[in-house]
């Protein structure tokens, strides 16, 4: 059986039975599922906003239109931002007509304080921080940072579902988090996110954005308003269909159930990594941050040969991942390129071994023998 970077795995049973309650009720929309999942995020977090979202791309979204609206921001204004991460990050932030301006990261592969203050100008309105598989890095210097010199920090929170920075779920540590629930992700549905503001009154904005900019949505109309113009709404606003629903609502509520216990065992298995592997000397395996209980998304080293180590494992019937190219290769972001060195090298390196709870201690025993197996500076 070949071993695999990413393998999602569901409790179908119990998911089927939600997923039921949806198709008997003829109710697979906004409402009802979506709103029970996001009151028991909020259990789980100890957030005080969720808003259900169809992903965590349009939840950066949504999180920046609102917050360009509420600080006044102006196209060409800009957001630091990670080289080093998917980029749907950044393309958020170009949505908005937004400039991304590159900061380099630290040795947990999320972004340095230091050089964030030497990449503020004038023009810098807020910092978007990657925690990267999950690794909180320095979010609390970047936060207290952000305090100090008026900026918005926006936490791009997709791998983090159950983090816990000094025994508290992230997300309160700037104006808005946003979560992934994407089909591959530690609490895995078909696509969807969920953003969670600060402040409840932009909670309430991205609500009425989130579904076309529409005064109320169809199950408020249907299920809190009463009289004869149930079917009455106004537009006040341009807004976007980025509202989750209940199907994928279904599956979320499920697997949040068993998060806690799927990432313990995520980080049992990245134990076992780091014991076989600081034996093996070519291997540089990145760090999890002081105080943080990583949900381990991702299990990363860094080796010389990159390319040369994949396919050895493509051989051998294993397929690691790469996590991710450095955003400056791409044209829309080349402007950047050779402004963040450590952020290059690093992206030169870099394997996400297989981590997933499909992942037996044999499989990664395999893994490793085979990585041992490679003749390195051959």
């Amino acid at each position: 059986m070949p071993i695999n970077v990413f393998v999602p795995k569901f409790h179908t049973d119990e998911i089927l039975e939600h997923m039921r309650e949806c198709l008997d009720r003829g109710w697979t929309g906004l409402g009802f599922k979506t709103i029970d999942f996001e009151n028991a995020w909020k259990d789980y977090t100890g957030l005080p906003n969720a808003h259900y979202m169809c992903s965590n791309t349009v939840g950066l979204h949504l999180a920046l239109n609102v917050l360009k609206k509420k600080h006044g921001w102006k196209d060409g204004d800009e957001v630091i931002s990670t080289p080093l991460t998917f980029v749907s990050t950044n393309h958020a932030i170009l949505y908005e007509h937004l400039k991304p301006v590159f900061a380099d990261v630290d040795e947990y592969l999320c972004l340095d304080p230091v050089d964030i203050e030497e990449k503020i100008t004038e023009r810098t309105r807020a910092v978007m921080f990657v925690g990267m598989g999950g690794n909180s890095g320095r979010l609390t210097e970047v936060a207290e940072l952000c305090s100090q010199k008026g900026l918005v920090l926006v936490l791009d929170a997709a791998h983090m579902a159950g983090t816990r920075l000094n025994g508290k779920h992230v997300g309160s540590e700037g104006e808005v988090a946003i979560f992934s629930f994407q089909a591959v992700k530690n609490l895995p549905t078909g696509d969807s996110g969920m953003v969670c503001f600060m402040d409840e009154e932009l909670d309430k904005q991205a609500r009425k954005l989130s579904w076309m900019g529409i005064s109320k949505d169809t199950y408020q109309r249907f299920n809190t308003q009463k009289g004869s113009y149930r079917w009455r709404y106004d537009v006040p606003e341009l807004g976007f269909k980025y509202h989750g629903n209940s199907i994928m609502a279904s599956i979320g509520i499920v697997q949040l159930k068993y998060v806690d216990e799927d990432n313990a065992y995520r980080r049992k298995l990245a134990a076992q990594y780091d014991d076989l592997l600081a034996e093996v000397p070519q291997v540089e395996i990145v760090p999890t941050a002081p105080n943080c209980e990583t949900s381990r998304h991702l299990y990363q080293i860094c080796v010389p040969q990159r390319d040369e180590v994949m396919q050895h494992f493509y051989e051998n019937d294993i397929y690691p991942g790469v996590h991710y190219v450095e955003n400056t290769e791409y044209p829309m972001y080349a402007y950047g390129a050779g402004t963040c060195a450590r952020a290059a090298e690093y992206a030169s390196r870099l394997i996400s071994l297989p981590l997933h709870l499909r992942v037996t201690t044999e499989d990664v025993e395999k893994v490793v023998s085979v990585l041992r197996s490679f003749s390195f500076y051959r």
